[in-house]
């Protein structure tokens, strides 16, 4: 497995190695040794995730409060995929950026994104995607900001027209949730980064 930091701090790009042969295609899709050598603990996972959307379909931006957050592993089972990971940290240096990576089943990469970053997947075309998540859902905790907020400004591909669930479009943006204390704390998602470290 390659592993390759995001511009957004505590965001990776995993990419595994494949073996073809006649009966197909083996490949590891997750190292819970491997990802630790690069995040500093082991991936606790609570709760397994799948998605199946349509073409067009727009998922996030989601995010969960901190204490204790929620770290996801995503990957494409089916179908092209954009995950986009936003820093929606208040008080890191790259508050408001993003970075993206394509999930797709030719180079069946997969993303990491550590607690408190922002979380948008946006599908090119209909497949399914799947979530390894480091906690179980609470909805008391989940938030999210809209991912039509033009200040985010998320590259979508030319042509591309963007489904999104009336809850998503109705969240804030991301200075709405800023103003409002929705957001989570970048020295605070360190330090319970660090915790986890033992």
């Amino acid at each position: 497995m390659q592993f390759r930091p995001l511009r957004v701090e505590g965001a990776i790009e995993v990419t595994p190695r494949q073996f073809p042969d006649s009966r197909g295609m083996f490949a590891e899709g997750f190292r819970a040794d491997k990802l630790a050598e690069h995040i500093g603990h082991e991936l606790r996972v609570r709760q397994t995730n799948i998605s199946v959307s349509s073409a067009g379909a727009v998922r996030g931006i989601h995010y969960a409060s901190l204490p204790p957050s929620q770290a996801k592993y995503v990957t494409a089972l089916a179908g092209v995929f954009l995950d986009f990971i936003i820093d929606i940290r208040v008080g890191s240096p790259t508050f408001g950026q993003w970075d993206v990576v394509r999930l797709d089943t030719v180079d069946r990469k997969a993303v990491y994104l550590s607690e408190g970053l922002g979380h948008a997947l946006a599908c090119l075309e209909d497949g399914t995607a799947m979530y390894l998540c480091s906690e179980v859902y609470n909805p008391a905790a989940e938030k999210g900001v809209t991912p039509l907020d033009p200040t985010v400004a998320l590259d979508l591909p030319a042509g591309f027209v963007p489904i999104v669930s009336d809850k998503d479009a109705a969240a804030p943006t991301l200075e709405e949730a800023r103003a409002a204390g929705l957001l989570p704390d970048y020295a605070q998602c360190v330090d319970f980064r660090r915790s986890l470290r033992g």
